[in-house]
């Protein structure tokens, strides 16, 4: 018989959902309208979570899928059929109601077939991930004003456990264990969690650190942080993260950083990137299997710029196996830790300013790579060592050993 995880695990995980994740780690509060967005894969998830948004007092609006189709309608039979004209497609009276009919978007990710698009030309995909742009914007603009927020995890399927060669039961403990539904309390665990993560944004943002150099095993990498940047995590914005992150002024990103684990990108899993930087943009990007979807994802507009810069402590996440899903690798803990990058579009809530006066004339003076088409996280496992120059001059050592050191 095939694995499926408990009633009570399932009820734990859409409490974790609902009163941590949503509302930036404080929950849901009465009378906020929740879109929840989930396929036929995770139907369980899916209404035990709408269940506890109308037990706490919330609205519902669906957008369930079927099997097989991603949030925003990517799947094999459209991008098989379609011509140009309804890749770029986008109901924009539509998209723009959503988004102002809600106050969270809550995502459950479940792949039925995680090669599902293995074949199709990058360009098809991309084409059709571009359509939805202004869908992004749209979201942006009212989170930049505090009247929006999106949470989003993970229903773990027997394609994604195969992938990685785990039993399905396996890979559920990996879920189970990371978003600690063993717990009693997973809810008031992940509240800890998160004040210890605060600790280590507010020391980092204390540091006033100018620029980061990282060391390893393939990275020798010179990352300059900017002007008026503070680090973040946490929030509840992904279930499970552990990461402390920023976006740096892309414009001074200098050196090669190599990545050890796999990169799925929209159906298509990628091995052995090695990318170089000169002057902030990517001028060799290399990969042991299907380079070409790589480069591909590379050529859109800004999307050969650094969006973000991120580091996870090995004491804090509790995933030990790769997952086949951004979601969790980039949040992997394990002997070293994490480090990843992401190319493309950076995270405009890393200004330590007044949001509203972060203009894209600002955003461009400060260096924030700007490429709402594209944000790739690529990640990396191996021991690597983070040296900090202050403005002050001095240099610290902030990470080493897969963890930061001064907690």
């Amino acid at each position: 018989m095939e694995y499926k995880p408990s009633e009570e695990i399932i009820k734990k995980y859409a409490k974790v959902m609902v009163h941590y994740a949503l509302n930036g780690g404080k929950g849901i509060n009465k009378g906020e309208t929740v879109c929840v967005i989930g396929n036929d894969c995770g139907k369980d998830l899916y209404m035990a979570v709408c269940k506890e948004i109308w037990e706490a007092g919330g609205n519902v609006i669906h957008r369930y899928l079927p099997a097989g189709i991603e949030r925003y309608g990517l799947n094999r039979t459209f991008l098989e059929v379609a011509t140009d004209e309804q890749l770029q497609f986008f109901a924009r009276p539509f998209w723009q109601g959503l988004t102002d009919s809600i106050d969270h978007l809550l995502f459950i990710m479940a792949d039925a077939n995680v090669h599902a698009l293995e074949g199709i030309p990058a360009a098809r995909i991309a084409m059709s991930n571009e359509s939805m742009a202004p869908f992004m914007e749209m979201r942006a603009e009212k989170e930049k004003l505090g009247k929006l927020g999106w949470t989003i995890c993970m229903y773990g399927t027997q394609s994604a456990a195969d992938e990685v060669g785990l039993t399905l039961e396996e890979y559920w403990q990996q879920i189970i264990k990371a978003c600690y539904l063993d717990d009693e309390d997973p809810v008031a665990r992940w509240q800890k969690t998160e004040l210890e993560i605060l600790t280590v944004k507010q020391k980092l943002n204390e540091l006033n650190i100018k620029k980061v150099h990282i060391e390893g095993e393939g990275i020798d990498l010179h990352i300059t942080i900017g002007e008026n940047r503070q680090w973040l995590g946490g929030r509840g914005k992904n279930i499970p993260s552990f990461e402390i992150f920023t976006s740096p002024d892309y414009r001074y990103t200098e050196g090669t950083i190599s990545f050890n684990q796999p990169l799925y990108y929209s159906g298509t899993k990628i091995t052995g990137i090695k990318l170089r930087f000169e002057k902030g943009v990517v001028v060799e990007a290399t990969a042991d299997e299907n380079q070409d979807a790589l480069r591909e994802m590379l050529s859109r507009q800004n999307a050969n710029r650094l969006g973000e810069f991120s580091l996870t402590d090995r004491r804090h996440s509790m995933i030990t196996h790769i997952m086949a899903t951004t979601l969790y690798d980039e949040n992997m803990g394990g002997e070293e830790g994490n480090t990843h990058i992401a190319v493309g579009n950076c995270y405009p809530d890393t200004y330590a300013g007044n949001r509203e006066d972060l203009t894209p004339e600002l955003m461009e003076t400060l260096g924030y790579n700007i490429c709402p088409k594209v944000h790739v996280d690529i990640i990396s496992t191996t021991r690597r060592k983070v040296t900090a120059t202050l403005h002050d001059g001095n240099t610290v050592v902030i990470y080493e050993n897969g963890q930061f050191t001064f907690i």
